[in-house]
């Protein structure tokens, strides 16, 4: 008999889940989406960077399968002719002070294998990014940019040439374990999986109380805003220049990135969205689930300042320029233009805790995803390896 088996979300995880699960075990995968195209969310509203494994713990999940998901994530860009291009990062300590977290910084990216990392001072900072200005940086020269929406599109494709499908506009309604079986209801159809695998970002709280398995840890949602540097602005910024991320936070600041189409983002910053979805400071459909739980107002009461900072950063554009001007001087604010951001599924614990670690969760027929911010992207097609070793194997 044929395994079955049922994967939610067509992001760039859940498709890579799902292509694995169909080469490695043979199964028949269908992937339930309720946008009506692949990639609608984080995978669709990111800088495109393919991160090189520098900021992680050594030894946790994320390291580990960062390392391995860039190697797997060139050779299939190369193999599909998907644009990956190596431009290289800058991790630039503005003042001494950052200095002691900037060698930290490249311990432990030695630590985690990340090849070719340098330790620059001022001057050789310049050569890397001549309009770049800092005491000091590391200098990752391999950490690259690609088009994760393309690799998503790809993904599905090959999903489809395994015999499986990505049935889109299919919004999960309810799920139920019956004898032996998951079955769900998407849209107006039934499924009947010997296994569910829910790789729902945004959506993954949702989906999993239908499950029965709501867990100690809720995805709270925090918007990205982004502007871009316009006309000649986009050719003081060569590669990538990031500032040295507080240890405190999964989030690493104010950055300038070079997108695979040529663009130049400034930012993300930061703010706590209302709506899971809530690419606008409007949407606060989902304030009173997000605010209920109790982690978040924990969270917030803990880091308030870095929130006022962070909401002062979104309405006053000067905030973002100044950031921007810590490392890269002759930007002005009319070299900025705002562009369209994203929001990042993050999960946090009851008592405030951000969970900085990927969690995956197995309850008998049914595996939830519960974190997997970045760099998930980057580790989705070690993060499908890493899956579809722990899906139960089907008894017959």
């Amino acid at each position: 008999m044929t395994e079955k088996i049922g994967v939610v979300g067509a992001g760039i995880v859940g498709l890579a889940v799902a292509r694995e699960l169909a080469m490695a075990r043979g199964a028949v995968v269908t992937v339930l989406e309720k946008e009506s195209r692949v990639g609608a969310h984080q995978t669709g509203h990111n800088s495109g960077v393919v991160h090189a494994g520098i900021y992680y713990q050594p030894g946790s999940l994320k390291a580990r399968l960062c390392r391995e998901g860039v190697t797997l994530l060139k050779e299939y860009c190369a193999a599909h002719a998907l644009p990956y291009d190596e431009v290289g990062k800058l991790v630039v300590a503005s003042t001494r002070a950052e200095r002691p977290l900037l060698g930290a910084l490249a311990e432990r990216a030695r630590a985690n294998g990340v090849p070719g990392i340098a330790e620059l001072d001022a001057l050789a900072l310049r050569e890397v990014e001549p309009h770049a200005v800092g005491v000091a940086a590391i200098h990752s020269p391999h950490t690259a940019i690609c088009d994760f929406a393309a690799v998503a599109r790809r993904l599905a494709l090959d999903l489809e040439e395994l015999g499986g499908s990505v049935r889109l506009s299919h919004p999960v309604r309810a799920i139920r374990e019956r004898a032996g079986k998951v079955e769900v209801l998407a849209a107006r159809r039934r499924f009947a999986f010997d296994r569910l695998v829910v790789c729902g970002g945004l959506g993954t709280d949702q989906v999993a109380e239908m499950a029965g398995h709501a867990g100690e840890v809720r995805i709270v949602p925090f918007r990205g805003e982004f502007y871009a540097l316009k006309g000649a602005a986009e050719a003081l910024v060569r590669g990538l220049i990031y500032p040295v991320p507080d240890p405190r936070y999964p989030f690493l600041g104010v950055h300038l990135t070079r997108q695979i189409d040529g663009r130049v983002l400034v930012g993300p910053n930061a703010v706590l969205a209302l709506a899971y979805e809530g690419y606008r400071w409007r949407d606060v459909r989902d304030a009173g689930r997000i605010l209920g739980w109790p982690g978040t107002l924990r969270l917030a009461k803990a880091h308030w300042r870095t929130g006022v900072k962070e909401v002062y950063g979104s309405a006053v554009k000067g905030a973002f320029v100044r950031g921007a001007r810590r490392y890269v001087p002759e930007l002005t604010a009319a070299d900025l233009v705002r562009v369209p951001g994203g929001v990042r599924a993050q999960a946090v614990a009851r008592d405030g805790r951000m969970v900085d670690d990927f969690v995956v969760d197995v309850h008998g027929s049914v595996v939830l995803v519960r974190n997997a911010p970045s760099p998930a992207a980057t580790s989705s097609l070690a993060i499908a390896r890493y899956i579809a070793g722990i899906v139960p194997a089907l008894v017959r």
